[in-house]
């Protein structure tokens, strides 16, 4: 028997690095590409529909936005603005849905109006997430993407990379993390240049901001994760100061985010990801890290795996974490309690780039169905995957209380029948 996957919703023509869902409209934005080399794969930003039609969900290519020879390897979405980490730059694209009759006259301008075929990518139930279906009627909306500028975000000599983006909770500031270990803040939308300072000694492997603004927490190659007040160094967060078999730089930071408490108002929470440091026969397992997000404190650490983690990501609510590998697993946790909730080993055949949850809006509550959480993966084999955990059955508390009621009436009436005289 084959290994169990994920349902495909959509194969890409190349290399999948990136994942969004644009919370007002629903669309599931991906991108990625197979960079300057000369190899035939195109580089592109591609817009997908997500639908719920009988029970089943289905995802359909309405836009193709090609990058020229430049592979979004990473991107955050500020309202309808992409920033894409491209090469050395930050990219930023504007998209919007519009008219047929608008579609038309933009198409002369990146050549995506004749591309924009659409194509249907289903479960291989459908269709074995490949073959075209028939085109959009012409009276559907379309969209429409704008180049709007880009800012140089790594300043290396030789192959400059921006690591990692993410806007601000207010959509103020843009920041970015480069191969040169510099963090750089520009103030959106005016791009005005805020912060550029040197954060590790190797390159960024990620960056978050605390939805107030006042923290930046980024994560180095150089076994470091910083939280930073502007510019100056707040604290260095060591999350194994707790755990005496835990050596010294035998594991480094791999990811970082901030996340808020359900029911919790002013409670927020850091999660971080940490993954040895070399690779032994006998793999050790990696770590997920609970932090208070205010005061910079562990809560609680548990391992996550053997798997190399190259991933993570959290939900809207808090409520739920995901992890990809780098061996193609997928893996859904509860926040509260580092709990494994879902699990598919080698859903996708190589490294699990990014993720991402349905967002938490009225338009993604109808298309998650019968399902708690459902959230999105790529990765380098081309394929968007579906994972879904289903409602857990609950039982109101009255109905356990009149069940826990009659329980106990009916011990008594046992205890009564064998020893009379016992009431």
């Amino acid at each position: 028997m084959g290994k169990q996957r994920a349902p495909e919703l959509y194969r890409a023509p190349f290399p999948l690095y990136t994942v969004k869902i644009d919370p007002k409209t629903g669309l599931i934005i991906t991108a990625g590409g197979g960079g300057a080399s000369k190899t035939g794969i195109k580089n592109g930003v591609h817009f997908l529909s997500l639908e719920l039609v009988g029970g089943r969900h289905s995802a359909t290519l309405v836009h193709t936005h090609e990058t020229d020879t430049r592979a979004t390897m990473n991107m955050a979405l500020g309202g309808d603005v992409i920033a894409a980490g491209q090469d050395g730059n930050c990219t930023l694209m504007k998209f919007s849905q519009c008219s047929p009759k608008q579609t038309k006259k933009s198409a002369a301008k990146d050549g995506a109006g004749e591309k924009a075929a659409v194509r249907r990518r289903a479960g291989k139930g459908q269709n074995g997430g490949g073959g075209d279906a028939p085109q959009m009627k012409e009276e559907s909306p379309q969209i429409s993407v704008e180049d709007i500028g880009a800012v140089q975000g790594d300043l290396s000599p030789q192959d400059p990379c921006v690591k990692c983006v993410c806007f601000s909770a207010d959509l103020t500031l843009l920041l970015s993390g480069g191969a040169d270990g510099y963090v750089r803040v520009w103030e959106f939308p005016s791009i005005k240049e805020k912060l550029n300072f040197k954060a590790h000694k190797d390159e960024l492997e990620d960056i978050n901001i605390s939805p107030d603004k006042k923290h930046i927490v980024t994560v180095g190659r150089d076994f470091e994760c910083s939280v930073w007040s502007g510019d100056q160094l707040a604290v260095g967060l060591c999350w194994y100061e707790n755990m005496p078999k835990i050596a010294e730089k035998t594991y480094r930071y791999k990811s970082c985010r901030f996340a808020k408490v359900e029911d919790q108002k002013d409670a927020l929470r850091l999660y971080t990801v940490q993954i040895p440091h070399k690779r032994d026969r006998r793999p050790p397992p990696c770590y997920i890290t609970k932090w208070d997000g205010r005061a910079f404190l562990p809560l609680l650490t548990k391992p996550c795996g053997n798997e190399v983690i190259s991933c993570l990501t959290v939900s809207d609510s808090g409520t739920f974490l995901g992890l990809g590998t780098v061996t193609g697993s997928v893996a859904i946790y509860i926040a509260f309690s580092l709990q494994k909730l879902y699990y598919i080993q080698e859903s996708h055949g190589i490294v699990v780039t990014d993720l991402t949850f349905l967002p938490d809006t009225s338009k993604s509550q109808a298309i998650k169905g019968d399902n708690e959480v459902v959230m999105l993966s790529v990765a380098v084999d081309s394929r968007c995957q579906m994972h879904a955990v289903a409602n857990r059955r609950m039982f109101p508390l009255w109905l356990v209380l009149i069940f826990c009621g009659l329980m106990v009436v009916g011990v008594i009436l046992l205890l009564q029948s064998l020893f009379p005289g016992f009431i």
